[in-house]
């Protein structure tokens, strides 16, 4: 099993140059972005109108993602950390207005343009502290907060991940909840160890009943034979829905007896200490609260 890139490096500098040249001319990386962004775009639910919509590419990269958005009609700005990525993008002419930033200070866009937002393996990311001074859930919060100000209310956010273990699916479902996200999990393709993809889907404002959770792909059971390519750069985990984190109960003070005070007095005593007070019938007896 090969390292995930978060392990190696900060995105910045592991999409260096080279590696951003090699990771946008691999036409298996290519099919497969196009494939995770039209499933995003399924699971975003646009208005079927025909009119464009302003939309959020979030770690768009080189704009592989932001062409498929574009051959479906739509405008989109991209964010993105690494500037190499962004200068290939630069190179290939991408439709959409290009930002250079971290999503995990803040998206930096006005608050209510957005239509609706993706991203392609890239939140996972924010889950790695690769600075001591970097905090991941300080990193999600200032995220979400960001993504849900920007977004026009009623909007959604589709955002797909390969995530490392449970433990980091549940602090960014947690971190997007708490941000006054609606909405959940979507898992395709559940039952297939390759095929197998996450995709967080948001909604900006309060649920709603007319706008059910997205059914996932592959829940009868099937292979996803058709949907077998996976990123060998990350591997992902069986873990299939949210669940809110339980509350720690506060452990009830125990009460010493009287038995415990006397094996403690006895104690002193054969340590030479003449200070210990005497036994008596009101040794370790309760006393009334004073008022």
């Amino acid at each position: 099993m090969s390292l995930r890139p978060e392990r190696q490096a900060p995105p910045e500098i592991f999409y260096n140059e080279s590696e951003a040249r090699k990771y946008t001319t691999s036409s298996r990386i290519i099919e497969i972005q196009a494939k995770l962004t039209e499933r995003a775009l399924e699971l975003l639910a646009l208005p079927q109108d025909g009119a464009p919509r302003l939309l959020l590419d979030i770690g768009c990269g080189s704009g592989l993602s932001g062409e498929t958005l574009a051959e479906n009609g739509h405008h989109w700005i991209g964010l993105d950390i690494s500037e190499s990525m962004l200068d290939i993008a630069l190179e290939r002419e991408a439709e959409g207005d290009l930002l250079l930033g971290d999503i995990g200070q803040g998206l930096g866009v006005r608050p209510g343009v957005i239509d609706g937002a993706i991203s392609i393996s890239a939140v996972q990311w924010l889950c790695n502290a690769d600075k001591s001074c970097n905090d991941p859930r300080k990193r999600l919060k200032c995220f979400f907060g960001s993504l849900y100000r920007c977004l026009a209310r009623g909007s959604r956010a589709v955002l797909q991940m390969y995530p490392e273990n449970g433990a980091q699916l549940e602090m960014i479902s947690t971190a997007a909840m708490r941000s006054g996200f609606s909405g959940g999990l979507v898992v395709d393709y559940p039952h297939s160890t390759r095929a197998k993809k996450y995709f967080l889907c948001l909604l900006c404002g309060p649920p709603s009943a007319n706008t059910p959770l997205p059914k996932a792909k592959g829940e009868d059971g099937g292979s996803g034979s058709d949907e077998s390519e996976d990123d060998d750069e990350h591997e992902t985990v069986d873990f299939l829905e949210r669940q809110r984190p339980t509350k720690k109960r506060k452990s009830e003070k125990k009460v010493k007896g009287r038995a415990w005070v006397l094996k403690k007095k006895e104690q002193r005593r054969n340590h030479g200490f003449t200070n210990v007070p005497r036994d008596t019938k009101y040794t370790a007896r309760k006393r009334k609260a004073r008022f």
